[in-house]
């Protein structure tokens, strides 16, 4: 009797310390999703130099990166964060899956908020976190309330989200002027509202739906993904095959163990539904891959905590298929894998040269419709129009040469002239040439010039070079 007594404590304990170092891989989501709520919160406020750390605005047509004011001319960096963006998202997949959907998806993290958060832990109208199947009963009266009272709730954290969104395309600190003022900014206001009614609709009634059959994101998993891609992975080598048949006629699943230990003897998994019941998607992944698995590895605790209680591992696994069934070692290197990579190492370094090469000034030249004018002493008169733009943040003194064609001077502007940091201004060039720069008699003759704008105030660093012509008419014309 004592011996028995000794041998069951023992295994008690042997199973609390199994758990006790165990940290289930919800908290770390969670902690996960508090560092992505600060950095999308906090990034918009973040200024370098005057500069914010990224924000794309339409109003004033900039786009700042890593404290950098791009003009709209200047949008080569964003072309290569969209680069890095798409490519990343295949190399991200095809090494750990839907993690993203996991684990920094605003849809996934707002659907937290409001389902587990608001649902079950403010209002209890949902009974249980790791029963996300079981709907709350809406016959009764109280349960009304509370769904109203959660929508509130989120409606309000609808609008703080919204408005963090918009923050990224107008400065907070405009935004907040702007807010003022609703009837001068119906198109900010609209949108903001348009947003957070959307997040509302989305989470309150879509819910996971989103997920499985309106993001695309599911469908275009599937042609990345391979044997050593890593996620959520059920091994039948320990729980057993659970469900019967192959292929497409895998739809009957054991309900009780001793059913799965007629066919399967040797199988672990006690058929609790542990893992089925706590799904987000409401999958059953002992099924095996399927595209409405997000990788939320809920499952996993879920198993966990099941076959924990008996002294022995999770049968549900976030590693490669390849290791878990069988019984080899995930690959990171595979030419999948480093094509990405080095794909994404390539766009680091176009968006590093991108941003370094950042013109501090901008100049548009337009000739006008009139190639040329003859002035009474023999003197030959090409007008243009020229577009400066200041993108730098301080005021500047500019000018301008001519390069490339001996005898072609400025007659127009004479001196000079400045522009505030983030303005434009126009000016009407007359350039002329009182030389006979071609000897052709049949037709006018187009000529390239080059010309050199610069700020008077630091020529070294603040100069730009654009391509244009200067028309010379037939050689009778000016000798009339």
């Amino acid at each position: 009797m004592t011996d028995t007594v000794t041998e069951t404590t023992e295994k008690k304990i042997g199973k609390k310390e199994y758990l006790k170092s165990w940290v289930p891989y919800s908290i770390k989501r969670y902690w996960a999703y508090g560092l992505f709520t600060l950095i999308a919160l906090g990034m918009p406020w973040i200024k370098i130099g005057g500069n914010h750390l990224f924000l794309l605005s339409f109003d004033h047509k900039k786009f700042h990166l890593a404290g950098i004011a791009f003009d709209m001319q200047e949008l080569l960096p964003l072309v290569f964060l969209l680069l890095m963006l798409f490519v990343g998202i295949f190399a991200m997949t095809a090494i750990g899956g839907r993690v993203w959907c996991g684990w920094a998806c605003p849809q996934t993290i707002f659907r937290v908020v409001y389902r587990d958060l608001i649902e079950t832990k403010l209002l209890h109208l949902r009974k249980r976190i790791k029963n996300k199947q079981q709907e709350p009963d809406m016959s009764k009266p109280a349960n009304q309330v509370k769904k109203v009272i959660a929508i509130l709730l989120w409606s309000l954290l609808a609008i703080i989200a919204a408005a963090d969104f918009l923050w990224f395309f107008v400065p907070p600190e405009e935004f907040f002027q702007y807010i003022q003022y609703p009837a001068d900014h119906s198109i900010m206001v609209g949108v903001l509202i348009g947003v957070a009614l959307f997040l509302v609709a989305d989470v309150v009634f879509i819910k996971e739906n989103f997920c499985v059959y309106i993001c695309p994101y599911s469908r275009v998993q599937s042609v990345l993904y391979d044997d050593d891609t890593i996620m959520a992975v059920y091994n039948p080598n320990r729980g057993g095959e659970i469900y019967q048949g192959e292929g497409n006629d895998r739809h009957k699943a054991y309900a009780k163990k001793k059913e799965l230990l007629v066919d399967n003897p040797a199988a672990e998994c006690v058929t609790c539904e542990s893992c089925v019941t706590v799904c987000p998607t409401h999958i059953d992944i002992r099924k095996g891959l399927q595209l409405e698995c997000i990788n939320c590895l809920e499952c996993i605790d879920a198993c966990t905590v099941v076959m924990g209680s008996q002294g022995k591992p999770s049968l549900i696994e976030w590693n490669s298929e390849h290791e878990v069934l069988d019984g080899g070692h995930t690959s990171f290197k595979r030419p999948k894998v480093l094509a990405y990579l080095s794909v994404i190492a390539v766009i680091i370094v176009g968006l590093f040269i991108a941003g370094s090469t950042k013109e501090h000034m901008l100049l548009n030249i337009n000739k006008s419709t009139r190639l040329y004018k003859i002035m009474e002493d023999k003197s030959v008169e090409n007008i243009y129009t020229f577009l400066f733009q200041n993108t730098d943040n301080k005021k500047h003194q500019y000018y301008f040469e001519i390069e490339g064609l001996d005898g072609v001077t400025i007659v127009k502007p004479t001196k000079p002239f400045s522009i505030s940091a983030g303005f434009k201004k126009k000016k009407v060039v007359i350039l002329a040439t009182d030389k006979v720069l071609v000897k052709n008699s049949k037709q006018d003759t187009p000529l390239p010039i080059t010309i050199k704008a610069y700020a008077v105030d630091d020529p070294e660093n603040i100069v730009v070079f654009r391509k244009s012509v200067f028309v010379y008419p037939r050689l009778d014309l000016v000798k009339k």
